[in-house]
């Protein structure tokens, strides 16, 4: 027993030691504890001023009183109208916690798919949950539109139910198709993904070709373009149950993520399950990001960019690493939401349309750069 536990132990010290340098020696920058000052700053600010500004202009004073109003007898402090209680009780407060959800999800599910694959361009994407996700929620357009009179609990959720389904099975079908001998390569889970999107794609094709109606095509190109202005209280909380879970176990994964940038091969003789540890960090990649496409739609780049963008100031450590791409994601969705409710006032720009007009330059730069510092 005693040689056991110290055979334990030294394989414990030898995976942080292993973590230590391999993680050492993929970052080059030096440490910036304004970083986390900066993130943490930021998210709140970034929240209050997602419920002052939209096409009814509500001050932070009003803002304090209105949120603890229910709580507190405030008396004449910030003053303020039912109708402005209404839009940020029933309107602003859940795409505020909304946002933040959704951008903590995609961008910590894109710091482990990245640490995953090693590779810093890789997303979500790659294991089928955006087409998947697209796939199911087509599917249940269509249902709407071949059975109007389906109850109103059905109706309410059949796209974003069928959007969760559909990533959750391409995700499996994935899984199940790059496994082979009990084994599955990360290498064989991004080309079988690049097929089965591919694939996915198509059929969302045929469908539109030769199913969907003009209104059920204008309902999919809505959805696609993402959209937190039909989040409502009671998907929130489904929300929260799936995602919360998920989002609470992906740091346990952190140093397996570190030692697995080391290569496969290394990360398996140095202890780690890595069969396992892939299944495992796919599932909940799966589950955050499945989820978010269910609520929300597609928002892209927000797992692509943010663990990036916090790879850069943070170092490519994922115990520090998560962290800083799940606040940084929730407070670029804040800002991104403020943003599309403002520029088109009264209108609302879908989020993903924003996402994308901003982040594809925007990584493009940061190629830019980090080639020029490799040359």
């Amino acid at each position: 027993m005693f040689l056991l536990k110290g055979e334990s132990h030294l394989l414990t010290v030898n995976c942080q030691l292993a973590t230590a340098i391999g993680v050492g020696q993929l970052w080059k920058g030096k440490e910036r504890p304004w970083a986390w000052c900066a993130l943490l700053i930021g998210l709140p600010a970034a929240a209050g001023l997602n419920l002052m500004a939209g096409s009814l202009s509500i001050g932070p004073v009003q803002i304090v009183a209105i949120l603890l109003n229910p709580l507190l007898d405030l008396g004449e402090f910030g003053s303020h109208t039912s109708a402005e209680t209404a839009v940020v009780w029933n309107l602003r407060l859940p795409r505020v916690l909304g946002a933040m959800l959704v951008g903590a999800a995609l961008a910590s599910a894109g710091a482990a798919t990245q640490g995953l694959f090693r590779n810093p361009l890789a997303d979500p994407a790659l294991i089928g949950v955006t087409s998947g996700g697209a796939l199911g929620a087509l599917s249940g357009i269509l249902c709407l539109g071949l059975v109007p009179t389906l109850p109103l609990l059905l109706s309410r959720f059949a796209v974003p139910g069928g959007a969760l389904i559909g990533a959750i099975c391409v995700t499996l079908l994935i899984y199940k198709l790059a496994t082979a001998h009990g084994r599955t390569s990360v290498t064989s889970l991004l080309l079988v993904g690049v097929a089965v999107n591919a694939l996915t794609g198509a059929v969302i094709g045929l469908a539109i070709y030769g199913v969907a109606s003009s209104e059920d095509l204008r309902s999919f190109i809505f959805w696609s373009m993402g959209s937190l202005e039909r989040l409502t209280w009671a998907e929130l909380g489904i929300g929260f149950v799936i995602i919360l879970p998920a989002a609470i176990a992906l740091p346990y994964f952190a140093q397996r993520l570190n030692l697995l940038l080391l290569g496969e091969a290394e990360a398996f003789h140095l202890g780690v399950p890595v069969d396992r540890t892939t299944r495992q960090i796919i599932t909940i990649c799966a589950a955050l990001a499945g989820t978010t496409v269910a609520l929300v739609g597609t928002i892209g780049f927000v797992g692509l960019i943010v663990p990036h963008f916090a790879r850069r100031i943070v170092g490519p450590d994922h115990r520090k690493l998560i962290a800083a791409s799940a606040i940084g994601g929730a407070t670029l969705l804040l800002v991104a939401d403020t943003i599309a409710r403002t520029i088109v006032s009264p209108g609302i720009l879908p989020i993903g349309v924003l996402t994308a007009l901003a982040g594809a330059p925007f990584f493009i730069l940061l190629l830019r750069q980090e080639t020029d510092y490799h040359d």
